[in-house]
């Protein structure tokens, strides 16, 4: 990006109609200087260049007409009158080159990025960088903004920024601008070295540009986080071999909580309620019955979801309709197009369900409805493409829907807001079917029909300054009185403590004996209502005071030292 001053700009793609409006009016001034008039008494008078300047600027304006000091002579008119037709034409070139500047599309880009970079240098609040505004960046930042957390974002279309001046207020609108992110002097304009830019987010639609960005970002700052997004097994293994990069293959998630829905359904939802948007409406879940599985393309999504079956001992049977794949499954039907004789052949009747996988819509609606007439009892998972096909989507009530934008968005929205989630579902899968469905009625019990609302609870001077006071001064402090009522002492908060991490160790559902360190961070698991009240204990004094003794605080030191000694 250019730093060239906007106004150096202007002034040199002006220099032609602003010489010529001063040489008018310079030779206009010489004329009434030179040209002698008269005064009341006759007598020659000479115009003084003040005189001349002054009626000059009055005259070439069109503000008004006068004949100072005294009435002009015939020759004086008539120069008057050549100025006038010159001193118009003058300012109409004018004019019209400022309009024609100011609407041209450079001049207009250069604007932008000259405001864009004086917001960048005023802002002075933590915010992540995110580049890429697609369908998953747009969920991502509503869904920050909804938690108060400020981003900016970069484009390479215009079109998509002009959708954030769009956006409901209420949540704020993040900075924006039209540029290509993979190009290290706009990271540095927008603010990667900036002390609150808290991490840069790669969502562009190019695998090579995230792998570009991910590259500027190490070498402008070493150690700020980074999530990109990768389809390539190629640019996945590049972005993760240097800094401490987080990389996303949507491919390779859905295929996951593919492999999670048909072996462990329990754990499966269980994910799917911790990592959602906060009180989206919880869905009643459906799961398939054991037995074997048809797969509708074998491009990158396909071979992803492929192997997640196969090595959980699922038997899949392929059908695509090009015969130039490789490493395919020996028993795969190549070269069939996905209609109601290749469904037959993969053996439908006897199957439980049938994966849509290619990456045209159409044909995954279609083959999934032909299926639906043969089979209303399968279930069915189907790859959605654009987001723009979302309403017929949604009206199809599949069991399943890949949306590379929601499944994105829902990963990265929980990767920074809770860190501490992935270390516990990472925990929880090694738990029994048991255990998770008892945490799961306790979600139920206390959000009722809502996704919980998740966060962390950081014992830092900065987050929790009253128990990390009291906790520093010696004090015995449980994890109970932290998530007790702060009007009633005796009861506890609706609220689940899901992991405490403490250097690292990590505590798996903490229990209210639990005694709490300077340091700790503690995930949390509760309605929104409940998280506000619990914030009543972790930063005032006073109410931390009566949870902890049942004893109203005083604010006199010298009468607390009083009453400690009776």
């Amino acid at each position: 990006m250019s730093k060239t001053n906007i106004y150096y700009v202007l002034l040199k793609r002006l220099r032609v109609p602003l010489i010529t409006l001063i040489l008018i009016y310079a030779v206009s001034m010489v004329g009434f200087v030179l040209i002698p008039g008269r005064d009341n008494e006759g007598n020659v008078w000479m115009m003084s260049y003040f005189h001349a300047f002054y009626f000059v600027s009055y005259m070439a304006s069109t503000i008004g007409f006068g004949e100072i000091p005294y009435a002009f002579t015939d020759a004086q008119r008539m120069w008057t009158t050549v100025t006038i037709y010159a001193s118009v034409i003058g300012w109409l070139y004018s004019i019209g080159s400022l309009l024609s500047v100011i609407q041209d599309p450079a001049i207009y880009r250069l604007r932008l990025e000259s405001k864009f970079r004086t917001k960048i240098k005023l802002l002075h609040e933590p915010f992540y960088l995110v580049c890429g505004y697609g369908d998953t960046s747009a969920r991502l930042v509503q869904a920050l903004g909804q938690e108060g957390i400020r981003t900016v974002v970069l484009d390479k279309d215009e079109h998509r920024i002009n959708e954030l001046e769009l956006r409901d207020p209420l949540w704020g609108r993040p900075l924006g601008l039209a540029a290509d992110a993979s190009k290290p002097a706009i990271l540095e304009v927008a603010g990667v070295l900036n002390i609150y830019c808290k991490g840069v987010i790669a969502l562009t639609d190019s695998d090579q540009a995230n792998l570009l960005i991910a590259l500027s970002t190490e070498l402008f700052k070493p150690h700020l986080r980074l999530i990109a997004r990768a389809e390539s097994p190629e640019v996945v293994s590049s972005i993760s071999s240097f800094g401490g990069n987080e990389v996303i293959s949507p491919f390779e998630l859905f295929a996951e909580r593919l492999e999670l829905v048909l072996t462990k359904p329990s754990h499966y939802l269980l994910s799917e309620w911790l990592t959602g948007i906060p009180n989206q409406t919880l869905l009643d879940p459906s799961f398939p019955k054991a037995g074997a599985w048809i797969l509708i393309g074998y491009g990158r999504f396909g071979r992803a979801v492929y192997r997640r079956l196969h090595a959980a001992g699922i038997a899949v049977q392929v059908i695509d309709q090009h015969t130039d794949l490789q490493d395919t499954p020996s028993n795969s039907l190549i070269g069939y197009q996905a209609n109601l004789e290749s469904l037959q052949l993969a053996g439908i009747d006897s199957a439980v369900g049938l994966i849509a996988a290619t990456s045209d819509d159409a044909t995954n609606l279609s083959i999934l409805m032909t299926a639906r007439e043969l089979r209303p009892e399968l279930f069915m998972v189907a790859r959605q493409n654009q987001q723009d096909n979302s309403p017929i989507f949604e009206r199809a009530h599949f069991q399943l829907t890949m949306n590379r934008g929601n499944v994105l968005a829902q990963k990265v929205f929980s990767l920074l807001r809770t860190p501490l989630t992935r270390d516990f579902l990472r925990l929880a899968q090694d738990e029994n079917k048991a255990w998770v469905d008892q945490l799961l009625s306790r979600i139920i019990g206390i959000t009722q029909d809502k996704l919980p609302y998740l966060w962390e609870t950081k014992l830092t001077p900065r987050y929790s300054p009253a128990v990390y006071s009291a906790c520093a001064a010696g004090q015995r402090v449980s994890l109970k009185y932290v998530i007790a009522n702060p009007s009633q002492r005796q009861q506890t908060l609706p609220i689940i403590p899901l992991l405490l991490k403490r250097v690292d160790t990590l505590l798996l559902m903490p229990d209210g004996e639990t005694l709490l360190q300077p340091g700790d961070r503690i995930l949390m698991c509760a309605p929104h209502e409940a998280y506000e009240q619990m914030q009543w204990a972790t930063q005032n004094q006073k109410v931390l005071h009566y949870l902890l003794t049942g004893e109203e605080w005083v604010s006199s030191t010298l009468l607390r030292r009083l009453l400690s000694s009776r």
